[in-house]
């Protein structure tokens, strides 16, 4: 008799570990509902560094190349002081500004490009000296 007791009261033992209690689970659910936005939030700030490093290195990259196109070509002189550059299906709008520069005959080329990235508007900036008394 005493054998069959000592196997119930193990069948109880196990029974009474097996599930969770109405406070664990709740406890479960309060850590997962403020666990679960804060992961959210992450991978969105993940996702917008990545999307805008990406875009920038291919304005840096359109920046350099209008950038020396206008220099070798000399375009700076008598371009229209904008444009896009379509990579992908996303366009890239490039301004050029000629600034004074405090040394002689040179002048300060700047071309910034804008793109945007989730609605918001980001920029790279590229700029040389160009000599105004060249051929």
């Amino acid at each position: 008799m005493k054998f069959k007791r000592t196997i119930s009261l193990s069948c109880a033992v196990k029974r009474a570990c097996a599930g969770f209690t109405l406070a664990e689970a709740l406890a479960a659910l309060v850590f997962m509902a403020i666990v679960i936005p804060v992961a959210v939030q992450g991978l969105r700030v993940a996702n917008l560094a990545g999307q805008v490093g990406e875009r920038k290195a291919t304005a840096a990259r359109i920046a350099e190349r209008v950038l020396n196109e206008l220099v070798v070509t000399r375009q700076w002189q008598v371009a229209s002081p904008h444009g896009t550059v379509r990579e992908g299906v996303q366009e890239y709008r490039w301004t050029m500004r000629l600034d004074n520069w405090n040394q002689g005959l040179l002048r300060l080329l700047t071309v910034q490009v804008t793109f945007p990235v989730q609605g918001q508007d980001y920029e790279v900036r590229l700029s040389t000296l160009v000599d105004t008394a060249g051929p």
